[in-house]
């Protein structure tokens, strides 16, 4: 199959004509082309522009091909954008775009998709201090991207609206796109909002064989005519083999953030000397001292797994620092990104403290305004990792925004639950980084169970009084699967209710579909089959429902009804010990975290 042809363009400030009869132009010499990109601000800069460009949105005017765009700042940008969140078409884990009309696309905050075959990473808008609604990212949003560098897999594309320093020398401004990019290593990356064309020579990775090359690009119509327009077609990192993924140009040089990296150290270390605040207050920056005293990995950075959990499966390898007392400092309730950062940018959103805390200290003296239905949770709650009432010899394995456990009081061998770190009440709401590890668990626990003969049922009670969250994990003997729909159905009736159907062939899409049914105001059931079916139902306030009515249809399916509930079917510790013992043996070859 032959790659695919893709346009980039940079600020189209609203000239949607101009920039389409360029594109029908290159797309008749040398297309046809599959999708076209575009960075920057892609909304005019004045009203005057607003007839041409609503001729586009409001469909007078025809999109030739599929359009993205991340720029979503300008004159009108509020209006479209605000219709196109309200669009029922619109609702649910979209990271592909949210439609704008047809062929247009708006890429919302950060995300990683496939086009093609191509991976493609994206962050929308620019860097802001002030909370704006649309036109700048959050810290949200770079965070999924720092999720996005620890999966598996090469990114082919990465586009950002603002330049990082050190890429396109001297025009970069944004230091967090820096980071990001020296995270992630796409292939490309494509920049816009500088007014000018620049195309780097291609440049080394640090851990990494293969390239980068980046691509500023000017705006539509300026009066330097300067290039906007771009084509590309790369043939998806996934499908190349080894020697052609490690190629390189006799022109490639340095990664230039490795300069940028050091200047910043450089600058971080003349702050600490002569600010006002106490050293004491920056021991999170002091990276030499905390890697001889605790043997961190080479990175400059906390790891996130490791300070939330206690443990990194990386280990010796990982990029990112090993610091127990950062570790102790997050069970007291501090703020990750202030310990990270020395600064948070969810400001009084954030519902941990942005101050180091002594010892003594908990997370029952949050910051005011965190709320009180939180400030004991990290002591109180059964499942926080941080809880002294966690069950940790159940723990089979933790990642990044999961971990996995044997159930206390298991209806059959190998019950498991999966179980967010973070305190939430639901799996449905939290972002799209914590949903593709949730998927991970999912598929290492199918291929699991399918290598005893058996398939695996996923149900959730998403109680509006649910404190933690978790999803459940039953196996099922592989002749009675095609049994369970019809019994959840007969149960359902019985209580007098009928489920919602929908079926899906990827696990990724079911849970998608989820979520734009869920609705935080009501308590939610539903039950994932092993032929991708899904049930579902919303419970109203008055509603009569089980609070184990998914435990006790399957334990009604597998003869089992003496263990329909948990507290009959108590362990000792030791026992309790010894299957988890077991069954992280046989997972070990699935684990999506070794």
């Amino acid at each position: 199959m032959a790659p695919p042809k893709i346009l980039l363009c940079g600020d189209v400030l609203g000239h949607l004509k101009q920039l389409f009869k360029r594109v029908a132009s290159v797309n008749k010499s040398a297309g046809p082309f599959d999708a076209l990109f575009c960075v920057g601000q892609f909304f005019p800069d004045s009203a005057d522009q607003l007839d041409e460009f609503n001729d586009y949105i409001e469909g007078r005017a025809q999109i030739p091909l599929p359009t993205y765009f991340i720029g979503d700042y300008g004159v009108a940008a509020t209006k479209v954008l605000l219709a196109a969140t309200k669009d029922s078409e619109n609702q649910g884990f979209k990271l592909d775009g949210l439609k704008i009309c047809n062929n247009l696309y708006w890429l919302k905050g950060s995300g990683k998709f496939k086009l093609h075959g191509l991976s493609v990473a994206y962050l929308s808008g620019l860097q802001c201090s002030d909370s704006q609604q649309f036109g700048t990212y959050s810290q949200d949003d770079v965070d999924v991207l720092r999720a996005v560098a620890e999966e598996p897999g090469i990114i082919d594309l990465a586009a950002a609206s603002d330049v990082p320093p050190g890429a396109s020398e001297p025009f970069g401004s944004d230091s967090t796109v820096a980071e990001l990019v020296a995270e992630i290593k796409p292939r490309y990356h494509i920049a816009g909002t500088k007014g000018v064309y620049y195309a780097r020579e291609p440049y080394s990775n640090v851990d990494a064989v293969h390239v980068t090359r980046f691509l500023g690009l000017a705006s539509v119509g300026n009066k330097d005519k300067q290039k906007f327009i771009h084509a590309i077609s790369p043939t998806p990192a996934s499908t190349m083999s080894s020697v052609e993924i490690s190629t390189k140009s006799p022109t490639t040089t340095l990664s230039p953030y490795t300069y940028v990296e050091k200047t910043d150290h450089a600058t971080e270390a003349g702050k600490r000397s002569s600010d006002s605040i106490s050293d004491s207050q920056y021991w999170r920056y002091d990276v030499n001292q905390k890697r001889q005293k605790h043997g961190a990995g080479d990175g400059n950075r906390l790891c996130f797994k490791f300070v939330s959990s206690g443990s990194c499966p990386r280990g010796e390898n990982c990029n990112f620092q090993h610091d127990v007392d950062a570790r102790e400092q997050s069970l007291r309730g501090v703020c990750f990104d202030f310990m990270n950062k020395g600064k948070c940018e969810r400001g009084p959103d954030c519902k941990f403290k942005h101050s180091l805390q002594a010892e003594g200290e908990s997370n029952s003296h949050q910051r005011r305004g965190s709320g009180n239905a939180n400030s004991n949770r990290s002591t109180e709650c059964w499942f926080c990792l941080s809880s002294p009432k966690v069950e940790s010899h159940l723990i089979i394995s933790i990642g990044e925004h999961y971990y996995s456990a044997l159930a206390k009081g298991p209806l059959v061998e190998d019950h498991v639950l999966l179980i967010p770190i973070g305190h939430s009440p639901n799996t449905l709401s939290l972002p799209s980084e914590c949903e593709i590890e949730l998927g991970k668990f999912q598929d290492a626990l199918k291929q699991y169970y399918k290598k005893q003969g058996k398939d695996v049922v996923f149900f959730e009670w998403a109680s509006k009084r649910t404190t933690h969250a978790n999803l459940q994990a039953v196996p099922v003997p592989s002749a009675k699967s095609a049994a369970v729909q019809n019994i959840f159905n007969l149960a359902a009736e019985k209580l007098g209710f009928k489920f919602e159907t929908t079926k899906s062939v990827k696990n990724s899409d079911g849970r998608k579909m989820l979520r734009t049914q869920f609705d935080r105001n009501l308590s939610f059931f539903y039950v994932q089959l092993p032929d991708g079916t899904i049930l579902s139902h919303s419970i109203e306030e008055n509603e009569r429902f089980l609070p184990q009515f998914g435990r006790e249809v399957i334990a009604g399916l597998l003869n089992k009804a003496d263990r329909a509930d948990w507290r009959n079917c108590t362990d000792s510790k030791e026992e309790e010990a010894k299957m988890a013992g077991d069954f992280k043996s046989g997972f070990e070859e699935f684990d999506p975290n070794k």
